[in-house]
């Protein structure tokens, strides 16, 4: 890919990301996610293989539905309010337009069709820009908006994520497959709570970067794709893919890894608000996800695959481990003991 292509997009992501976030105005808004759409097409476009196109036309298509969308709530949120303001959004039609557009640039259920498929058509690193920094301003305007957001509608989104997000998880071998499965059912713990308590979102929105951003940067640094690349790729960095399936059991949300906080702060927050049928549900449901969890955990640190034949080894590291790549596995791993610190900052 041309680096000045790179540096534009790059540049181009950063801009949309911080118009949208720091912006009181609905057009500002809707300016900084087109600009973020078009940014990362190019990321998504540049390994020149069919998949990697029709992923990026699913992508195209979907984003540019849910931004109509978004500027059709906010136009009429204008026309019944005489605000564009982005807090003032008081009519009720406005605020469900908004939470399905907002729905459909996430991937919640039922708008996760695209998802998987997008992420499977893109290269590791822009995955990870999909799974993370991509979601970071709709799930701001969620944030803004949070106060009249349709809580019905939201908790059965939610419900749906989380049980969706492993049911569908279970039986892939795609590494990029299923973490956009487990992005899916991590929106939906988000989604549960958005109306109750927006700060504990952020909070989980940002552990939960963390712990991702953690496995996509070590699956890039051993080139494994699929289950049974990640069965040969201890050789490659033993302690690499050791510290990858405590990571990975804290993405499952394990006590006392970090992932684990998230969880319990969601469950505690939904009981106190007497919804404890629903808490019970979803920490249910995540029991789904923990199986493909634990499954990629134990391939992560298998031994030997199951072969007598000595030619699956790989003994070449092919790329170097990137520097920032332990930082934030320690970060992914041992927060938990500062959950007090960080309870009482929030």
């Amino acid at each position: 890919m041309n680096p000045h292509t790179k540096l534009i997009s790059s540049l181009s992501l950063i801009l949309g990301t911080t118009i949208t976030i720091s912006s009181n105005h609905w057009m500002l808004a809707w300016t900084g996610l087109e600009l973020n759409t078009l940014a990362i097409i190019p990321l998504i476009s540049k390994s020149h293989h069919p998949r990697a196109i029709e992923a990026t036309i699913k992508y195209f298509l979907v984003q540019a539905t849910a931004s109509t969308l978004l500027l059709f709530s906010s136009m009429t949120n204008a026309w019944s309010t005489g605000q564009w303001d982005i807090t003032q959004l008081t009519h009720p039609l406005p605020s469900m337009l908004l939470t399905v557009a907002i729905a459909m640039k996430l991937g919640l259920v039922p708008f996760h069709f695209w998802f998987p498929e997008v992420l499977q058509g893109s290269s590791l690193t822009t995955a990870l820009l999909l799974s993370t920094m991509m979601k970071f301003p709709p799930i701001t305007l969620l944030f803004l908006t949070s106060h009249s957001l349709n809580p019905p509608l939201l908790t059965i989104m939610a419900i749906a994520s989380v049980g969706l997000g492993g049911w569908m998880g279970l039986n892939q071998t795609q590494l990029r497959k299923v973490l956009a499965f487990s992005s899916i059912a991590h929106l939906g713990w988000m989604a549960a709570i958005i109306i109750y308590n927006p700060k504990l979102t952020l909070l989980t929105f940002y552990l939960y970067t963390l712990t991702t951003a953690t496995v996509f940067l070590a699956l890039n640094s051993t080139k494994a794709l699929k289950l049974t690349m990640m069965m040969t790729s201890w050789t490659k960095s033993p302690a690499l893919n050791a510290t990858l399936m405590l990571v990975l059991l804290s993405l499952a949300g394990l006590p006392p890894l970090t992932g684990f906080l998230p969880k319990w702060l969601i469950i505690q927050e939904l009981t106190k608000q007497g919804m404890a049928t629903t808490a019970t549900i979803i920490a249910t449901l995540s029991l789904l996800g923990l199986f493909f969890y634990l499954r990629l955990a134990y391939h992560s640190t298998i031994t030997l695959p199951p072969n007598s034949m000595n030619y699956m080894k790989q003994w070449h590291l092919t790329k170097p481990t990137n520097t920032i790549t332990p930082i934030l596995a320690a970060l992914s791993t041992l927060i938990l003991p500062l959950s007090p610190l960080i309870l009482t900052a929030t």
